[in-house]
């Protein structure tokens, strides 16, 4: 086989341009004659969606059976880095048996916003857990030589006017939250290509964005791969390939050819730029044709049970208050909702998948579980949101006659797909009110929820346990039966939090905007917002309860100080201390104790799955280095560990932290910022450089003559002289500007000495 630089001397100009954009819908353009195969890409973050009819982009048409695993807003909860690259693996053998090359997966957008209806696609609100989770879905699937698509780069967080809307963000924000997010997958995992979103981000659409593809991705980050746009996301594609932009998806006409060969010509685009992405591409290409296998199979079986238990992982039991979980297989239950029917798996949109195989709730316990007695009611209508009295007063029948009742209730595919936002954080009125008048019953009762991300529930408080299963994926039935019934235990925490009403989300005022969408909530995005707000939460980011329990001791730092060249050992045991097997999922955390700049209360760091038996203690090691500690110093153009002190948090959840040590970190490189004229009262109080010309300013209204270098450093160790300085300056004003003194003292502080000041802060 020839390789990409031996074919790319054989192109034309026309040749080149025609591998800039697909062939079909779903192919990349072949050139037989100089041995350019073709290779097929689909949807499918959670399964493969393969179509071989009529194709779209939205999940209408059909496409082929395939395993249809939890969605990313629920394998987050697993918090699994194994699972979820077991996941891929498994993705990827599929792929392989159809043909195809590329995944076009997983979403790494963080979830700025409970309502973006597409949310039940992407992993979390903490860039960590999202990248960590990313990281290993990509390495699973490549593992078998298939390609990912990591989506969608970047800043992509609401449905509302996806296609044109622009996102206003500060670098720092950017930084820290939305690519962070995507950081560590694109340098750890490599992702063969990465998917450019259709929004604008500052002013620039993302297919063409100089400072996010050039900039970052290619240049800070060293990516090789190829950027290809989301469906119908390239806009001026001679422009995008300048910034290191590659292949327009889907095909879209002999006229996109055409513009690119007419910009080479013009010389708008270079040809040797052309050239670069016609490298990449025929690489990417060559790369998937290589890895086909004609005989490839796997066992579907197999992948279907790997579904069960990622939806068992994945399930987060968020209340059980005095021990109503599990039911005992002896009791009659009363099972409610029409979702025990209906069972919602999965989201709607580019990500749908024909399941292999799947049975609903009531299925799964008349063929598993045949000695469990039951019955069911319907309680409530789905597709129509209208109180239905007769259900209800069915549901109150049947649920007056069990020992305990199971209801099962969630989010229709019409509150929450891929297209639009949702309008409020509520499940249907008519499920609410089925709940609130089945808890007047007085039975055990839980609520057994499938929704892709976070719901309003009034009645919280008033129902004894909540086992939430998100789009938990084919297997989803299976998984809810067996938690509830003690044959498997649930170990998923949230990897977003639950506010209590959707009003209390960071950017609740302004969510969804239309022509700009501002990012002014900045780096406070999900936990990070709730804590800095001392907001109270319906359940917390990291939230997650088992049949068991779990201790930690025995917190230790490897040193107490340290530089931001260092790494620091963070040790600590956790012990299952109840009856049962169980599975924790520890969590650090990093607080800044005092910082110079607005920073979260905490941030996530690391965390780990851990499986004990009951009595079992397991020691745990994490390291941490200077990202740890850092924030973005735009300044800088880097990440800046300041010099102080640190707490590490250990914890089951953001809000049950169980261990704290402290370390100090000293000597870090520290930003040089250059000062003017209108340098405040308060930032001179703080530099050495100015103190002696305050002195002056306190003792005499002419300058003081200037100081030898003894003089300054016996007065710099003089503390009392300075809180007196800092006494008289908070009189003055600490916001009032240098060069104000000198406007309103009549000549008595000269502009002269402004200057010096200025000079000396800066030297």
């Amino acid at each position: 086989m020839k390789t990409a630089e031996e074919i790319l001397r054989t192109l034309t100009l026309e040749e080149k341009a025609s591998l800039c954009q697909g062939d079909t819908f779903w192919t990349t353009k072949a050139i037989p004659e100089k041995d350019v195969p073709e290779i097929m890409m689909t949807d499918g973050p959670h399964g493969l969606r393969k179509q071989t009819g009529e194709t779209d982009h939205l999940g209408v048409n059909k496409s082929v059976p395939a395993t249809c695993f939890p969605s990313a807003a629920a394998m987050a909860c697993s918090w699994d880095r194994e699972l979820i690259q077991r996941v891929g693996e498994a993705l990827g053998e599929e792929c392989l048996r159809e043909g195809v090359s590329i995944l076009l997966g997983p979403g790494a957008n963080i979830k700025r916003s409970p309502l973006c209806g597409r949310n039940f696609e992407y992993f979390s609100e903490d860039p960590y857990l999202s990248s960590q989770m990313a990281k290993h879905h990509i390495l699973g699937v490549q593992s078998k030589g298939v390609g990912t698509s990591l989506k969608h780069f970047a800043v992509n967080n609401q449905e509302t006017c996806r296609m044109s809307v622009n996102e206003i963000v500060d670098e720092r924000t950017l930084r820290e939250i939305y690519l962070a997010s995507f950081e560590a997958a694109v340098k750890e995992a490599r992702p063969w290509t990465i998917m450019s979103a259709y929004n604008r981000v500052n002013g620039e659409f993302c297919s063409e964005n100089h400072h996010l593809i050039h900039e970052i991705l290619r240049g800070e980050w060293g990516y090789e791969g190829v950027v290809v746009s989301d469906w119908g996301a390239a806009n001026d594609q001679a422009k995008g390939i300048r910034e290191g932009f590659d292949l327009r998806m889907p095909y879209s006409g002999e006229a996109m050819k055409e513009r690119i060969i007419q910009a080479v010509k013009d010389g708008r685009l270079p040809e040797e730029k052309l050239d670069e992405t016609v490298r990449r591409l025929l690489s990417l290409i060559l790369e998937g044709a290589k890895n086909r296998r004609e005989d490839a199979a796997c066992d579907m079986e197999a992948h279907h049970l790997l579904a069960r238990q990622a939806a068992e992982e994945s399930a987060v039991l968020l209340k059980n208050d005095q021990h109503v979980l599990p039911a005992g297989k002896r009791e009659k239950i009363a099972i409610v909702g029409a979702f025990a029917k209906y069972v919602r798996y999965q989201g709607g949109g580019s990500s749908h998948v024909v399941a292999t195989k799947h049975r609903s709730v009531l299925q799964v316990l008349d063929e598993d579980y045949p000695d469990v007695k039951y019955s069911y009611t319907r309680g409530y209508r789905l597709k129509r949101d209208r109180i239905d009295e007769e259900y209800k007063a069915e549901a109150v029948v049947t649920a007056a006659q069990a020992d305990r009742v199971v209801v099962f209730a969630g989010l229709p595919d019409g509150l929450e797909s891929e297209g639009f936002d949702r309008r409020d954080m509520r499940l249907p009125d008519n499920q609410n009110d089925l709940i609130e008048t089945l808890i007047k019953l007085n039975k055990p009762m839980t609520v057994v929820l499938f929704a892709g991300s976070p719901v309003e529930m009034d009645w919280a408080d008033r129902v004894p346990s909540i086992l939430c299963m998100y789009t938990g994926g084919q297997a989803v039935a299976e998984a809810a039966v067996r938690l509830l019934l003690g044959d498997a235990n649930p170990c998923g925490k949230l990897a977003e939090t639950y506010p209590l009403l959707g009003e209390h989300a960071p950017c609740a005022l302004t969510y969804p905007q239309h022509e700009e969408a501002v990012y002014s909530e900045g780096v406070f995005v999900g936990y990070r917002y709730y804590e800095k707000k001392r907001l109270p939460v319906r359940y917390a980011f990291g939230h997650g309860l088992s049949y068991t329990t779990f201790a930690y001791a025995n917190l230790k730092l490897d040193r107490g100080e340290m530089t931001d060249q260092d790494t620091l050992t963070v040790s600590f045991d956790v012990t299952n201390t109840g009856t049962l097997p169980g599975r924790e999922i520890a969590q650090l955390y990093v607080r800044d104790v005092e910082s110079g700049v607005p920073r979260p209360v905490k941030e996530l760091r690391n965390f780990v799955k851990v499986s004990l038996r009951p009595g079992e203690t397991r020691h745990i090691e994490m390291k941490l280095g200077k990202r740890a500690f850092a924030y973005y110093h735009v300044g800088l153009g880097d990440w800046y560990a300041e010099d102080g002190e640190y707490e590490i948090l250990v914890g089951a959840a953001s809000d049950d932290i169980r261990l704290r040590a402290s370390v100090t970190m000293r000597g870090s490189v520290q930003p040089q910022k250059k000062y003017n004229e209108y340098v405040t009262m308060g930032e001179l109080a703080r530099l050495p450089g100015a103190r002696p010309f305050l002195s002056a300013m306190n003792t005499s209204a002419t300058p003081a003559p200037a100081m030898t270098e003894a003089e300054k450093e016996a007065y710099l160790e003089d503390e009392d002289d300075m809180r007196e300085v800092a006494m008289d300056l908070t009189a003055m004003s600490v916001y009032m500007p240098l060069i104000k003194v000198a406007d309103m003292t009549a000549g008595a502080f000269p502009y002269e000495l402004v200057e010096q000041i200025v000079k000396a802060i800066n030297e």
